[in-house]
């Protein structure tokens, strides 16, 4: 294991009121290297973020308690650590990351930065960590998840993992798809949608949410963890309210960025039923990204997901007319939205796996066992 090197500095990231304010210097530090490190891992500038985009994410919630840190050797930040803690009741989990440039793996920089994460699992006593980290593509032996759906190369991003004790656990799939020919195979997917989604309507809504809608949005929000497929991995049943919706909202609105939410909704009853999320930076000429969708477990079979994603696109085409392209994220053996995202024109363009590591007993200190190689996580 190689041992921390000389000037290695992971300072707790000071969290601005504004990016303006004189202690902001950290905040604007770690955004810019957590913007390198994501264009050295996937080949292209679209999960950019300016400081004050990303800013409101850092706000206190609830829900979650957030540790930062940003990394600096010899004075020049390098990376950063972060570890998000649940606060749902009996939760066991905490979310980290450790995102590093290249310039610096093999030194014991992730090493050092690692042991942060699992020390503060510890503190809180939760016992099992679970991260996400892009895989670009490489030669090599690959890696299959239990799913039995996808793989990932066995690369230096999988080996630091490895070498710590997770195991991975599910591979996502990152496809985009091209709005640059006004999407004429979405228009017509559109129809065939709506015509099969008898008894049910297309909504839609910019944040912040309306109030008549705040109720199903809600609802529909905490079905997240506990609808989609999540392989091996652990989540906590999400409580969510007015209050939590709000503060959602209030990550993207506060940050002047772009949210359309679609949504069906059954006639007879008013209930929302299925939504699709699709956001933009404050610059329309960037890169759109599609966050969660989901159809509650008793309206499927009526092709709803298909309609609220056309109709969210179809929409999305004179909010950001000059955004080249949508990404978005699925579990491989999602088959229902890979079959849609697939049949609306997505393109896989790069692979994540999911990683999951349980303590055996988070009251004492882990023994680390790797060396040469440090994550750029996710």
């Amino acid at each position: 294991m190689n041992a921390p090197p000389a000037g290695l500095e992971i300072r707790p990231l000071t969290i601005p009121r504004t990016i303006d304010d004189p202690d902001a210097a950290d905040f604007i530090a770690m955004t810019h290297v957590r913007n390198l490190v994501y264009a050295e891992t996937s080949g292209h500038d679209d999960g950019r973020m300016a400081p004050a985009e990303l800013l409101p994410n850092y706000a206190p919630d609830p829900a979650e308690i957030r540790y930062s840190w940003l990394v600096l050797l010899d004075g020049e930040p390098v990376g950063r650590v972060g570890v998000d803690v649940p606060q749902e009741a009996g939760s066991r989990v905490v979310f980290w990351l450790v995102e590093l440039r290249r310039s610096v793996w093999g030194r014991g920089v992730g090493t050092a930065a690692y042991a942060l994460v699992e020390s503060t699992a510890r503190a809180h006593g939760r016992t099992v960590l679970q991260t996400w980290a892009e895989h670009p593509p490489s030669p090599g032996d690959r890696l299959e998840p239990p799913t039995g759906f996808g793989s990932i190369p066995l690369d230096h991003i999988a080996r630091f993992l490895q070498h710590r004790g997770h195991q991975l656990e599910q591979v996502e799939r990152i496809s985009a798809l091209d709005l640059r020919d006004g999407l004429p195979r979405v228009r017509e997917l559109c129809a065939r949608a709506t015509e099969a989604a008898v008894g049910y309507r297309a909504v839609q809504w910019r944040l912040p949410t309306p109030p008549e809608f705040v109720d199903g949005y809600a609802w529909m929000k905490s079905r997240m963890n506990t609808d989609a497929p999540a392989a091996g991995l652990e989540f906590d049943e999400e409580v969510w309210d007015a209050a939590r919706v709000a503060r959602a909202d209030a990550k993207i609105v506060d940050a002047g960025r772009t949210a359309l939410v679609t949504a069906a909704q059954h006639t007879e009853t008013g209930e929302l039923v299925a939504f699709n999320e699709l956001v933009i930076n404050n610059d329309l000429t960037e890169a759109t990204s599609q966050y969660d969708t989901l159809v509650l477990s008793s309206h499927r079979g009526h092709k709803l997901g298909m309609l609220v994603k056309c109709v969210g696109l179809l929409a999305w085409l004179d909010i950001a007319p000059e955004s080249p392209r949508v990404l978005t994220y699925n579990a491989e053996e999602n088959r229902p939205m890979l079959d849609i995202n697939e049949a609306i024109g997505f393109e896989p363009i790069g692979y994540e796996g999911a990683w999951k590591k349980v303590l055996s007993d988070p009251t004492t200190a882990g023994a680390d066992t790797a060396d040469s190689s440090d994550s750029s996580g996710s």
